[in-house]
């Protein structure tokens, strides 16, 4: 029988690209600009070894520090888990920064259900924004509020498919999981691995493909489904999902040795063709595409055109055609804290708005940091856009049907089992019913059931 739950707000996110590096520089403790009268504590989210990143500091903080020199910003850059770290440092303190960067809901769910930090929706009201924001952009989010203003709409299960290395071995790319599966010993005896995933990573294979599984299996509105407790992750259509995860496995489609590959690697043996396909997010091909500090790129703009983003092929017994996992993307954030109508509250809007402006928007998305962006008032006519960029482009425009993702629609507490179990489904060390048991113990356990 099942047991009805309460939904806290709607959106998706993703718990984001990953590496192991913590990095506190920018102007962190030190002046931004002249020195202003408001002061505003910043924690932002910054991967220094991503493209362009360096490019950052100057078009994006310093640009705004030069507008503004009535506003000083103290900036914390970090990335991965010691941003995490940190700001649960933060909110153990109460101290949340000022400004801050945020998922809709995963890892900021708290940040949200606990009203810490402000609703954005008055300011994006009266500064007339809401008819330039993409509408799913705008949606409440985790605590039922607009706690964060997004960069974007993501896709998390994007098929990546090299088209040299297919070629070299008589192939093109496969249609139907079949064809994949039977690409699989032809690759092999040339050497080439089928698809690469970086599955050290355990959000990796949650996000970037069990997600587009459980859509695939239980359609559109699974999580709304498993958040109202009218289905359990044991009922068929969620376990049809768990075991052809399983059959990926035997199959050799998803390798054993991907479990050895880390998110910083992974980019590399792509782009030096080990395999025929990746498997990851839309925004990997910031990884790929030109660093305008250094000139080089992982994959040159030429041969990006061997590269093709393609929706993962379709599955026996799937209920749900040709769609992908995505998300309402991440953003920014204000502290509750901040005093209603104060000089510091209009100064945090303002760094927010420049943030999330039409130009930084345009620079994210020629920069390959968002593919897609939020705001619908972007003029991509002189951008310079990149054969990947392009195409990311075309795949956005191209695929509507997208289900969510796992981290983004179920509360942390749940998605970390998950993390957890598929790997040992994928190892043979747990089966599918038994990880799909452990996960719905999670959420039983989360909503008091």
């Amino acid at each position: 029988m099942k047991k009805l739950r309460i939904m806290i707000g709607g959106g998706f996110t993703l718990i984001t690209v990953a590496l192991s590096l913590c990095l506190l520089c920018g102007c962190s403790g030190k002046k931004d600009g002249s020195g202003g009268n408001v002061v505003l504590h910043v924690l932002n989210y910054f991967d220094i070894t991503r493209a362009n990143a360096t490019d950052e500091i100057e078009r994006v903080w310093n640009a705004f520090s030069a507008q503004h020199p009535d506003i000083k910003v103290v900036r914390e850059d970090l990335f991965n888990e010691p941003f995490h770290e940190r700001l649960k440092s933060y909110v153990d303190a109460g101290q949340i920064p000022d400004v801050l960067y945020l998922w809709p809901s995963g890892r900021s769910s708290d940040l949200h259900a606990n009203n810490l930090v402000k609703d954005l929706a008055p300011f994006v009201e009266r500064d007339g924004l809401d008819g330039v924001f993409n509408a799913v952009a705008l949606k409440k989010q985790m605590g039922g509020y607009l706690g964060e203003l997004p960069n974007g709409m993501t896709h998390t299960s994007v098929l990546y498919a090299n088209n040299a290395v297919l070629a070299a071995c008589g192939l093109e790319p496969a249609q139907t999981y079949e064809e994949l599966a039977a690409q699989v010993p032809v690759l092999a005896r040339q050497g080439y691995e089928t698809v690469l995933m970086a599955n050290e990573e355990q959000w990796v294979l949650q996000s970037c493909l069990f997600s587009l599984l459980l859509g695939r299996f239980a359609g559109e509105y699974w999580v709304e489904h498993i958040l109202s407790g009218t289905a359990e992750f044991t009922d068929p259509e969620f376990l049809a999902a768990f075991e052809f995860l399983k059959r990926m496995c035997l199959d050799d489609v998803i390798a054993k040795s991907t479990f050895d590959v880390n998110y910083n690697d992974v980019v590399g043996y792509f782009a030096a063709g080990r395999a025929a396909y990746l498997i990851d997010g839309d925004w990997r091909i910031g990884s790929f595409i030109t660093d305008a500090v250094t000139g080089k790129a992982l994959i040159s703009p030429a041969d990006q055109e061997r590269i093709e983003l393609l929706v993962f092929p379709s599955i026996p017994g799937e209920r749900q055609h040709g769609s992908v996992a995505g998300i309402c993307g991440t953003g920014w954030g204000m502290s509750a804290a901040i005093p209603a109508g104060s000089a510091k509250e209009e100064a945090a809007w303002q760094l927010i708005k420049w943030l999330e402006s039409a130009e930084i928007q345009l620079w994210r998305m020629e920069k390959g940091i968002a593919p897609f962006p939020s705001r619908t008032d972007i003029n991509t006519s002189g951008a310079a856009l990149e054969p990947l960029q392009s195409k990311s482009a075309a795949f956005t425009k191209a695929y509507f049907s997208v289900t969510p993702v796992f981290d983004g629609g179920l509360p942390q507490e749940v998605s970390t089992v998950c993390n957890e179990v598929l790997p040992l489904v994928c190892l043979e060390k747990m089966t599918a019913l038994q990880a799909a048991q452990a996960i719905q113990e999670a959420a039983d356990r989360y909503f008091g059931l």
